[in-house]
């Protein structure tokens, strides 16, 4: 068993994390334990190549996003990103954005330079966490976590919204 999803792929328990390497790691591991290479083996080699593939790939899931690699990230280290309190500051900027985004829904310019200030910051936020857990400055990272969750939750509605207007 693994003490965490790093080691699954092993790599190093790092935010910064070589996405290819990742993707092939993935590969390898599915084509060893996938299920069918042990459809006539017994029950119970079935079962554990069943429960190995559920495991690497909610450890790829996990690993391959910034946001919940983060998370994950401080999960490893006893932090819940749903403890705290919000900076007060950040809490004006989510209902500025907010309003900003119900302000323009019926144009599609508007959404798309939205979008890509959105999209800009979650950027921007990956660069901070990579440098945050470089230093190990877990409560930095734990704020940037909770916006990036935000902008991502934002990113998705902007997303929405312009669906609707094609």
């Amino acid at each position: 068993m693994y003490n965490n999803h790093f080691e699954i792929f092993e790599l190093p328990v790092s935010f910064d994390l070589n996405k290819d390497t990742l993707a092939q790691r993935y590969r390898d591991l599915q084509r060893a334990v996938h299920p069918d290479k042990y459809a006539n083996a017994p029950d119970r080699e079935r079962r554990l190549a069943m429960q190995k593939t559920v495991q690497i790939n909610e450890a790829f899931q996990t690993l391959k996003n910034p946001l919940t690699r983060a998370a994950y990230l401080l999960q490893l280290q006893g932090i819940d990103e749903n403890d705290g309190i919000m900076d007060g500051e950040f809490l004006m900027t989510q209902m500025d954005l907010r309003e900003e985004l119900a302000e323009i829904k019926q144009n599609r310019q508007a959404i798309d330079a939205f979008l890509n200030r959105i999209e800009k910051q979650m950027q921007s936020l990956t660069d901070t966490l990579s440098q945050q857990f470089a230093q190990e400055n877990w409560q930095a990272a734990l704020n940037s976590v909770r916006q990036f969750q935000f902008f991502t939750r934002l990113h998705e509605e902007a997303l929405r919204l312009e669906e609707e207007l094609i």
